[in-house]
């Protein structure tokens, strides 16, 4: 394992309001077995990560929407709680743009990679990430973007349906919306009723070519790309189970050497100048056999752990190795291990995997969260069983009153001035 600066403290910052993100208490125990005090600033209700022994405090988060200022001031607050400098870990895009934008106002409280201007904006926004593959020479799916219903109409046929709707900056979706970040479009119609809702997603929406899915074309790479630029802490994985199928996160994935899509990363990072944590998504072409770029999140990924090597080192260590002028260890692959994430893929977690498996809730040494998840992921499941359920049920007429001559009307007041 390697020797972390136990005096440093480390803040995980998450301003999206999902109790399941694994990758919060995947960080929080990388860290805290390492020893470092670990501050988390997320909201804790209903969260399995609050009970983590490797909890230092939990900290309340912004309000959701939060303004850059509003992020700055609940990180100043923790701040002065910690009382010394401490390494700062966004875990969600919203957090990791908002701290990137005001790096300045939030040292020398806390520790930072230099990240070159508004770099982490621009990977991070859809439309923007486009523009930066084309000058990088980076595969990307053909996008455009339209400015009109009929422009998205135009759009989708140009593309060839189905195409791949994006919002072009997905943190800002308000929720409760039920608009997703992706979505496959298979009609005109689509295109155009998802543009006239742009204003409501708070971004400008993207159609992309869509790359069917199929065997051994999901990838994903995590790293960490220390002060001089070299890409450290991760690897290539190969998605082998998504939730839901076909698209989203990760629900099983494996360490797989990949030469071809590490030689892509490293390009990519130098030419972007990049500092600091990363997680990217891709999708190998059938027909060329090229990895296109899918999305470039400037934070940890949710299955980080997976890429937990023989030295004990991961991206979120790394980090904190690099920001406290600490020696990173050489790196020690475990290639063919595995990541599950047990309430998306229960019967995967219960079969040996002959790499070795990390579980995203499960741990002997931490087994609190896992027991909370499941009692909460039931509940979760039964509550949407039962609204699906709401929904589909008919709904019943009401029965017919018939009044006889010269019985009194039965209709209350309200009824009565309603029924005019």
């Amino acid at each position: 394992m390697p020797f972390l600066d136990t005096r440093v403290p480390a803040v995980l910052l998450r301003i999206d309001r999902n109790p399941f993100h694994h990758g919060t208490l995947g960080a929080v125990r990388s860290l805290g077995r390492a020893g470092v005090e670990v501050h988390v600033v997320a909201d804790s209700t209903g969260s399995p990560v609050r009970r983590s022994r490797f909890v230092s405090e939990m900290h309340p988060p912004p309000p959701p929407g939060a303004s850059a200022g509003e992020i700055v001031a609940a990180l100043r607050r923790v701040a002065a709680r910690v009382s010394r400098p401490a390494v700062l870990i966004p875990m969600d895009d919203a957090g990791a743009v908002a701290v990137a934008q005001c790096r300045e106002h939030l040292a020398p409280s806390y520790l930072l990679p230099q990240q070159p201007g508004a770099l982490a904006e621009l990977v991070a926004d859809k439309a923007e990430l486009a523009t930066l593959c084309a000058s990088a020479g980076i595969p990307h799916p053909v996008t455009l973007i339209p400015d009109s219903p009929a422009q998205a109409a135009a759009a989708a046929w140009q593309l060839g349906l189905p195409v791949v709707a994006k919002w072009s900056r997905p943190w800002l979706v308000p929720t409760g919306t039920g608009l997703r970040s992706t979505v496959v479009v298979h009609s005109a119609q689509e295109a155009q009723a998802l543009y006239l809702r742009a204003e409501e997603a708070g971004s400008r929406l993207l159609l992309q070519a869509y790359l069917p899915p199929g065997p051994d074309r999901d990838w994903f790479f995590h790293g960490y790309a220390d002060r001089s630029g070299a890409v450290c802490g991760g690897g290539p994985g190969r998605k082998q189970r998504a939730w839901p199928r076909g698209a989203g996160l990760t629900a099983v994935g494996r360490w797989t050497p990949n030469p071809q899509l590490q030689s892509l990363v490293e390009r990519l990072v130098g030419t972007l100048g990049y500092r600091g944590v990363f997680d990217l998504d891709f999708r190998r072409d059938g027909a060329s056999g090229r990895y296109h770029l899918l999305d470039f999140n400037p934070r940890p990924g949710a299955q980080f752990r997976l890429f937990a090597d023989g030295a004990g080192l991961d991206v979120v260590r790394a980090l904190h190795l690099d920001l406290t002028h600490r020696p990173l260890p050489a790196p020690a692959p475990l290639p063919g291990r595995a990541f599950v994430v047990e309430n998306y893929a229960p019967l995967s977690a219960l079969r040996p995997q002959a790499g070795g498996c990390e579980l995203a809730w499960h741990a002997r040494d931490d087994l609190a969260p896992g027991f909370t998840m499941w009692a909460l992921w039931c509940r979760h499941v039964v509550r949407r069983l039962l609204d699906r359920v709401r929904r589909s049920a008919p709904v019943a007429a009401p029965p017919r009153v018939v009044r006889q001559p010269g019985a009194p009307n039965p209709l209350t007041d309200d009824e009565k001035a309603s029924s005019f």
